[in-house]
């Protein structure tokens, strides 16, 4: 397995362009907690630091770009955009395309369910490769890697598959506008008990900004907050 791995992450390199001038900050990015807790030495040695690292350094490198590249764009448009940007699907789908999950370290158990392909643990690790290469160089170093792969997705969002996120977005828009986060009230219900039908409002500062309609309290809620975010464009 460890040959395996040293062997393959040769091959990764390849892919991402980048050569590691200390191995060690690769090979923690590759290595998940369900190896590491296989072996009593290696414990606490795993990827979620260098996730943690990463998830802040792309969130700014994201940041940077569509404020640069997108001039006439709302800070609602924006914030719903960098959301968008960086999510699991994203990142997971970015890392299917290098095969990230055949250079994982994984525990057997973790193998044998399917983790090289599980979407979360696709999409940490990647994280976790861009934190490895900023540890391992600087932030701009970091951003030309990054870059390369986000790119390709930043014109295709709506073929990834769970990057709608509204709720998350407009979350985040009304707590940094006004300090506050919108509320969600059932409106009514109609149809029978097998086939029922809400109807929800997402409200701030006692004032409703969308209303949605599903088959269930939460699709209801996701079409309020995708109204309000484009009332809040407009």
């Amino acid at each position: 397995m460890k040959t395996g791995e040293r062997k393959n992450s040769e091959e990764l390199l390849k892919k991402i362009g980048y050569k590691f001038k200390n191995k060690m900050y690769l090979k923690e990015a590759l290595t998940h907690r369900s190896y590491s807790n296989e072996i009593e030495r290696e414990k606490r040695f795993n990827n979620e630091k260098l996730e943690f690292l990463g998830d802040a350094i792309l969130n700014l490198i994201t940041t940077e770009y569509i404020y640069e590249l997108y001039e006439k764009k709302t800070e609602g448009e924006l914030a719903k955009l960098k959301s968008q940007i960086i999510s699991e699907p994203v990142f997971s789908t970015i890392a299917s395309d290098i095969e990230l999950g055949e250079y994982l370290y994984l525990s057997n158990g973790e193998i044998m369910s399917g983790g090289r392909n599980r979407r979360s643990i696709l999409g940490d690790a990647f994280e976790a490769l861009i934190g490895a290469i900023f540890k391992d160089s600087d932030y701009y170093t970091a951003k030309n890697v990054a870059l390369k792969f986000l790119l390709g997705k930043i014109n295709k969002l709506e073929e990834i598959e769970g990057t709608g996120d509204y709720k998350t977005v407009l979350q985040e828009f009304v707590q940094g506008r006004y300090k506050k986060m919108p509320e969600y009230k059932l409106l009514g219900t109609k149809g029978p008990d097998h086939d029922k039908v809400f109807e929800i409002c997402v409200r701030w500062n006692n004032k409703i900004y969308g209303v949605g309609v599903g088959r269930s309290k939460k699709e209801a809620e996701k079409h309020a907050a995708k109204e309000a975010l484009e009332k809040l464009n407009k």
